[in-house]
């Protein structure tokens, strides 16, 4: 895709049925007092075409379900998503999802939606989340005129908030696998990274419980004094 293209591209209208699925999405839940154990969350990870959030694509989407204070492995999403034009990029290194794929890959109005309705009125919880948050939101815009509005949480941060004496600051997924001795079957594959960010976030509730923030409610409020506190005095 040049940059002419991209600038001059326009949303086509969808299809009555998609259109009456997103008016059935059912609007995100706030952040309340219930137990970590007793809420459902998605954690999510997207493998794209680059790291420019303004030009680049999602290409794939990987998530699983904590619920019941556990990994639900009967509620998985994957999904590859077609891209017209998609050429190899370096990208391919990392992700290895070669044209072939994306050419086979699902019409992405319908992956994106398809993937809204598994997610439901479900937080998010994801690694370096903002990216993650940016690309879908962007990818939720374009393709399906859909705000997107659910709740992210960054495991990326909350593991140095919940386990400071690990004196990791500004850890990838991979140090905080190992300092955990999780093992990893597979790495810069969207389901297997969403799996071992769902592992990892366990042991931080676990942590988290211990620390008397039980809550999605109960995080929001810590990181808040922990974001201050980073930040040091204000002048």
């Amino acid at each position: 895709m040049n940059a002419f293209s991209w600038l001059t591209r326009r949303r086509t209208a969808l299809p009555a049925d998609q259109q009456r699925r997103c008016a059935a999405l059912p609007a995100p839940r706030t952040a309340d007092d219930t137990p970590l154990a007793g809420q459902r969350l998605v954690v999510l990870d997207l493998e794209t075409s680059g790291l420019d959030t303004r030009r680049d694509e999602v290409l794939s989407i990987g998530a699983v379900v904590i619920d019941d204070g556990a990994i639900q492995l009967g509620e998985q999403f994957e999904c590859t998503l077609h891209r017209d034009g998609h050429t190899v990029s370096a990208s391919v290194l990392i992700h290895g999802l070669a044209p072939s794929d994306i050419a086979a890959g699902i019409e992405p109005a319908e992956a994106l939606l398809a993937f809204m309705e598994f997610l439901g009125d479900s937080p998010l919880l994801a690694f370096h989340a903002g990216f993650d948050q940016r690309m879908l939101a962007r990818a939720l815009k374009d393709t399906l005129n859909l705000r997107l509005r659910h709740p992210f949480y960054d495991v990326a941060e909350l593991a140095p908030m919940l386990c400071p004496q690990a004196e990791i600051r500004n850890g990838g997924l991979d140090d905080w696998t190992a300092h955990f001795g999780l093992q990893v079957g597979q790495r810069h594959h969207a389901s297997a990274d969403a799996l071992v960010t769902a592992e990892l976030a366990l042991i931080l509730f676990s942590r988290a419980r211990k620390q008397q923030a039980d809550s999605l409610k109960a995080l929001e409020h810590r990181l808040k004094g922990w974001r201050q506190r980073l930040q040091g005095p204000s002048l």
